[in-house]
């Protein structure tokens, strides 16, 4: 069907493949010019498709394909489940239970109940395979799906039946016309049409940093996945989804990323321990090549402390592991081969009169020797001590061996990565009500932990609702609203012609939806607010922008952090005429002229001038009011329209508008909140000095009765540089620590300074455990300190695409009020994650050592396989669940953040793992050493391979101790009512009701497989009051300070080593991977809805075309010029989508 539309879709493609020049001669070959590619599209420069036309928009994605680019389907569940059973303890626990059925079936005395217990593990591990195999499916399923929201949530502005319109992503088709903006990502292929002062970063298609300048006539060819840096245009698209170079990337990557040379794979393996994973491309060799990401940013706080806390662990479950099986076996070594076992010897004479002899191991004295045997050829019986070796001693070797795997598997917390999993998921859905859409899954723990938060002000603090409120006309400060005397009509023109043209043409205002409401802002707040102040001085904005089309600029000077201000130039009949708007001092600045009060340009002297900064602009801003300056300039001579100091200068005055952007209602109370959880809110604004003043006292950043600037409370940009850099420019983190801490806010600042400010917190060591830094950013520019920060949130209604991009948060509503939230969503996630810690550790101490003291007093543990692998896998799957899905309380914002550094497990978390562990195992030991004699009972565990009641009663009596600590685990600060707010979570009440049921049915008829016998209900009676115990115990404890514990005493605190992290791999085998991998799950969908992104990144391999380089210009983020250049070298924000991904979709 493509003939229809006179070219064919590889056509396109190859269209698409040239660069530069290059590519501005294929299309004046194959279609003559771009026009004539438009027309063979079946398309309009201006007016755009027919939107109405529903059979054209089939047409052309059947003959294009649509605008999506399917990710790599999931893994199906037999796959997880054979990944599940590839952790290594698993595999030891199933090779032992299958020894242990065959010898039960040909060795054991008992053939016929030998085997249970062996199968009885096989089904466990059978059902912990089944449990984790469906958390990692339920967990992918939540994750596609936060993806395709991400996908579907993406607009773009289009035009169609000339109009502009916004269109998800997924809609946009071959031949449409494409608006793209600063800051934009480009959602597909495509061909320049018009635009102006047009930079894009192409670093992800080729690793230069350097801005590449679009136009007709230099590089028309724009590429999906790139970003829009400076200036605007319009362009026609040319291919979507599979057939963008977007998509040829992943097609090549799913296509050839198992051709890997032996070179290159012997270099994957010595590369193991970089920080990224590699991906495979294909290169011109037609050889693999792996590519790695660059850049990646640090563990997250809780991370890093689970990693330490992991090798702790490991540490000791393997220490416990090898030292139980020592004992064990040396034991049993002498008492079978050193002392010998008691034994009746009989003697007897053979065929030839020789005496012979032969051992009786079943009686043990000796009547029932002499009783059992009565063959008349026996001369003697006798009972000595047997030194020899019996082939039942393979069985009871192998028994030792199991135990000492079941230890490590008790001593390996493998309910945490599932608790670090359900919480940070649970967390991640219910943020998504509250206005945080999480990009980056460890980033809600984090946001639990910050000390710090750097936050804009317009549209967070703001409501970003901008109107004019006061105007200088004439020589006149108006008020209110100017009517036609006080304003001349011929100053009300030139007014309205210039912020109508110097303006982005998608800004606009339509009329209110419902009568009575306000007018709907489209585009830039600042810029909606004059153009709805040009209606109310009676012009029409929209007239002005049909008869001076885009089409119809001369030039056009973009507006960017460094400049400050907008120009766009028209050609005239007698010359040119250039139109101005920006930040009021700097504009005022260039200005000679200034509009007097009969309309006509004056001089503007020195003494005016002085005088409009003070009684105007300042004025304004002490009202905490945006000044905007709005002028133009008449040009007779062609100038270096390259030159923007040559162009923007000797201009006229039109007016100075204060533009009221009111501080959020709610805002106050929300940074109040903060304040009293300990976390310092700092503001960092473009506005100047005065506004910035009077914006921070509304939200109580500054003090009300703060009257001077003493203490570096506030500083502009230019006085925060001097302070924190060298004479040469350098930045001394020794000045900036002198600064940061009473610094609230920052005025009149670059996004470099924003850099500056949040990578100086966080590399200080001033505090004692360290800053952990949020910050918030809409512009493209603010993409570096975004990146930089701990947690990046991006404004979802006022971000731009590369801002998003760069975030670890989308704020929905752009308010300030849901970082709060997401500060308490945090704590939570941390909480819960501590909470289950101290439950599972209590569990995983006392199993342990009661393994390992009844293994050493009578050689067999007292917990049997199976329940042990009921106690550790199953309930503590169970345990995750009830206490990872806590719902927060504001009480969580009554603490104080711990920081970076401050241990996992804190003094209190100690103490209570420490008492309550002492008092399970004391108890434990009593039943023991003691149980037989105390609850009347007939035999010890120890003295039966069968199931005893003393073993069931042993069993039974730790369960119920955990269930009625889960209970106590809910509180980890010392709290007393460790009750509160359980029937808010109905899970965990869920959880403990089953649990119970479970747990009596597995005692009274668990049998064998189980090792139990079943309970009388006096038993029953014992258990459940040893049980509930635990809750006057932890009461007990709770009155015991928290100072008895060394604060020496630290666990999962201090940094990790590239030795000891091996090491941990080594001890904790699957755990400590699960727990790293699942924590930063948001990598297996890392940019979730830019996938297509991450890829351009390899497409300088597989690509034999070299991008043109870009003219030196004037970017701050490249160059990074004058004062900013500190930044000089770093890559921009958006450049590694590709940093941290794993290709591990399924986790």
């Amino acid at each position: 069907m493509d003939e229809t539309f006179g070219v064919k879709v590889m056509e396109l493609r190859a269209l698409m493949e040239n660069r530069g020049k290059e590519g501005l001669t294929a299309i004046e070959q194959k279609f003559g010019d771009i026009e004539g590619l438009i027309k063979r599209l079946k398309s309009n420069a201006t007016r755009g498709l027919d939107s109405n036309d529903d059979n054209d928009f089939a047409a052309r994605r059947e003959a294009f394909g649509i605008n999506y680019i399917p990710p790599k389907p999931p893994k199906p569940f037999y796959l997880l489940m054979w990944e599940a059973a590839q952790d290594v303890t698993l595999i030891i626990l199933m090779v032992a239970a299958i020894i242990s059925i065959v010898l039960g079936m040909t060795v054991e005395e008992d053939k016929k109940t030998s085997w249970i217990e062996g199968a009885a593990i096989l089904i466990s591990i059978c059902v912990v395979i089944f449990v984790t195999a469906g958390n990692d499916w339920s967990k992918e399923r939540q994750f596609r799906s936060l993806q395709t929201k991400l996908d579907e949530d993406q607009k773009m502005s289009v035009i169609r039946n000339g109009e502009s319109q916004e269109v998800f992503t997924k809609d946009i088709v071959v031949g449409d016309i494409l608006q793209l903006g600063y800051g934009d990502i480009l959602p597909a292929d495509g061909i320049y049409i018009t635009g102006n002062d047009l930079s894009i970063d192409e670093s992800t298609l080729t690793g230069e940093t350097d801005h590449i300048k679009k136009g007709v006539d230099k590089d028309p060819m724009l590429l999906s996945g790139t970003s829009v840096m400076e200036g605007t245009c319009k362009m026609v698209v040319t291919a979507v989804g599979p057939n963008s170079q977007a998509g040829i990337i992943v097609s090549l990557i799913e296509g050839e990323e198992e051709d890997f040379s032996e070179e290159d794979s012997e270099t994957e393996e010595n590369d193991d321990d970089d920080d990224g994973e590699g991906v495979t491309v294909a290169n011109g060799n037609g050889k693999a090549k792996v590519v790695r990401p660059s850049n990646k940013k640090e563990k997250s706080v809780l991370q890093g402390k689970l990693t330490r806390l992991a090798i702790q662990i490991g540490y000791f479950g393997t220490a416990a592991a090898v030292l139980t099986i020592f004992v064990l076996v040396i034991k049993f070594c002498a008492n079978n081969f050193i002392v010998g076992k008691l034994a009746c010897r009989i003697s007897s004479a053979n065929d030839q009169g020789v005496t012979v002899y032969h051992w009786d191991h079943k009686n043990h004295d000796l009547e029932s020797c002499q009783t059992a045997n009565t063959n008349a050829s026996i001369s003697n019986h006798e009972i000595l001590r047997f030194k020899g070796w019996e082939k039942e001693y393979v069985s009871e070797l192998l028994e030792f061996f199991i135990i000492g795997v079941t230890v490590l598997v008790v001593a390996v917390p493998e309910g945490l990565p599932l608790a670090v999993t359900i919480s940070l998921a649970y967390s991640v859905r219910k943020m998504m009500t509250d206005n945080n859409l999480v990009r980056h899954l460890d980033a809600c723990e984090t946001m639990g932990n910050a000390t710090a938060i750097c936050s804009d002000k317009t549209g967070t603090l703001t409501t970003n609702r901008m109107t004019v409120v006061q105007s200088f006309f004439q020589g006149k400060l108006i008020k209110n609203t100017p009517s036609n005397d006080m304003v001349e009509k011929h100053v009300r023109e030139v007014f309205s012609n210039s912020v109508a043209i110097n303006s982005n043409y998608a800004s606009k205002v339509l009329p209110p939806k419902v009568a009575g409401n306000l007018p709907s802002h489209i585009g830039n707040k600042t810029e909606c607010a004059l153009l709805q102040f040009c209606g109310e001085l009676g012009q029409d904005y929209e007239e002005i922008r049909k008869e001076y089309t885009e089409e119809t600029f001369f030039k056009v000077f973009t507006f960017n952090s460094k400049r400050k201000c907008m120009a766009t130039v028209l050609k005239t009949e007698t010359g040119y005429r250039l139109y101005a708007k920006g930040a009021a001092e700097v504009v005022l600045g260039k200005c000679d002229y200034i509009l007097s009060e009969d309309g006509q340009p004056t001089k503007l002297n020195p003494a005016t001038y002085d005088r409009l900064v003070s009684e105007v602009i300042e004025a304004m801003a002490g009202e905490a009011l945006r000044t905007i300056c709005v002028a133009y300039r008449d040009i007779e001579d062609s100038l270096d329209w390259d030159d923007e100091d040559v162009c923007i200068k000797h201009m006229t005055c039109i007016s100075i508008v204060g533009i009221e952007d009111p501080v959020r209602t709610e805002v106050p109370d929300a940074i109040k909140s903060c304040q009293r959880a300990g976390v310092c809110v700092r503001m960092v604004t473009g506005d100047n000095l005065i506004t910035a003043r009077s914006i921070a006292r509304k939200c109580y950043i500054l003090p009300q009765t703060h009257d001077t600037d003493e203490g570096n409370h506030i500083l502009e940009g230019s006085a925060f540089r001097k302070l924190v850099h060298d004479d040469n420019g350098t930045f001394n983190q020794e000045k900036f620590d002198m600064v940061w801490e009473s610094l609230r806010v920052l005025a009149r600042s670059s996004p470099a300074d924003k850099y500056t400010l949040v990578t100086g917190i966080i590399n200080s060591k001033l505090s004692k455990n360290r800053e952990v830094v949020a910050v918030t950013g809409d512009g493209t520019n603010d993409a570096p300190a975004l990146k930089a920060a701990d947690v990046g949130f991006a404004m979802g209604i006022a971000g731009t695409e590369v801002a998003k991009n760069a975030s670890d948060i989308i704020l929905t509503d752009d308010n300030f009020t849901s970082i709060v939230k997401a500060v308490m969503w945090g704590r939570n996630v941390y909480d819960s994650i501590s909470k289950f810690l101290q439950f599972q550790l209590t569990v995983n101490v006392v199993a342990v050592m009661l393994c390992f003291i009844g293994s050493c007093a009578h050689g067999a543990s007292p917990l049997r396989a199976v329940p042990m692998l009921w106690v550790n896998l199953i309930m503590d799957t169970f345990a995750s669940l009830a206490l990872a899905t806590e719902p927060p309380t504001p009480d969580l914002l009554n603490r104080k953040p711990y920081g970076r550094t401050k241990p996992l497990i804190s003094r209190t978390m100690l103490k209570n793992i420490v008492g309550h562990s002492f008092y399970q195992l004391t108890i434990m030991l009593v039943i023991l050493f003691y149980g037989k004699p105390l609850f009347h009972l007939d035999l010890w565990v120890y003295e039966s391979k069968a199931p005893t009641t003393h073993g069931t009663l042993l069993f039974n009596v730790f369960v119920f101790m955990q269930i009625f600590n889960e209970i106590n685990s809910r509180k980890v600060h010392g709290e007393r009512n460790v009750f509160s707010g359980i029937f808010n979570n109905y899970i965990f009440v869920a959880v403990i009701i089953g649990t119970i049921i479970v747990q009596g049915f597995i005692i009274q008829y668990g049998g064998i497989a189980f090792s139990s016998s079943g309970l009388s209900w006096k038993l029953w009676l014992v258990s459940l009051g040893i049980g509930f115990s635990e809750l006057i115990w932890g009461q007990v404890i709770a009155t015991i300070p928290k100072s008895v514990i060394p604060t020496g005493l630290r666990f999962g605190s201090q940094p990790v080593t590239a030795e000891e992290a091996n090491q941990a791999r080594m001890l904790w085998m699957r755990s400590l991977k699960r727990v790293q991998h699942q924590i930063r799950v948001a990598n297996a969908f890392k940019q979730a809805g830019h996938e297509r992104h991450r890829r351009l990144s390899l497409l300088a391999e597989a690509s034999s075309h070299k991008s043109q380089t870009a003219n030196d210009g004037s970017h701050w983020w490249t160059a990074m010029k004058n004062d900013t250049d500190k930044l000089k070298g770093y890559k921009s924000a958006h450049q590694p989508l590709l940093e941290g991904v794993e290709d591990d979709t399924a986790v």
